[in-house]
């Protein structure tokens, strides 16, 4: 099966890149996610070996900051269950969970983040779903061409 590649979007005040590159093995959890169709690329799509670009939104500026690995495909986010936790969800039975998390490894600091006015301003990235408007998925697909011209503009100067 062909590798896939994705944006997935946290806000840095809560964990940010730098968070990422600091955590045991430069993985963790991506946990929290509690919008449907986002859960849907996480517990069904998202594969092993997955590029990742990693996206800081709330944040002044808005930038993909780095890259990263999909290294541990859809299993149950144990936020969920987690009474005092920020995602607890009362709902979600252990035995038949809703919400499901992908663990991601850092591999990349991009030297220069990738704003969104820069996307724009890059031709073969017009059609990127992060410039649709209305749409505020945080985990979403990206094409390999995508991720490509993503990454090579976090190596230049904006």
């Amino acid at each position: 099966m062909p590798r896939r590649y994705w944006l997935l979007k946290t806000e840095p005040s809560v964990f940010s890149f730098d968070d990422l590159l600091g955590s045991p093995g430069k993985k963790s959890g991506w946990d929290g996610v509690r919008n449907y169709q986002a859960r849907n690329y996480l517990r069904d799509e998202m594969k092993k070996g997955d590029g990742v670009l990693i996206y800081h939104s709330s944040a002044e500026p808005t930038a993909v900051v780095g890259t990263a690995e999909v290294v541990r495909e859809g299993h149950p986010d144990p936020t969920q269950f987690e009474r005092a936790h920020d995602h607890y969800d009362p709902d979600s039975p252990p035995d038949d969970p809703r919400w499901f998390q992908v663990e991601v490894r850092a591999a990349e600091k991009l030297p220069h983040p990738v704003t969104p006015e820069r996307i724009k301003r890059t031709p073969q990235l017009a059609q990127m779903g992060l410039l649709r408007k209305g749409n505020r998925l945080s985990v979403q697909p990206v094409t390999e061409a995508e991720f490509r011209a993503i990454v090579k503009l976090g190596q230049t100067p904006g």
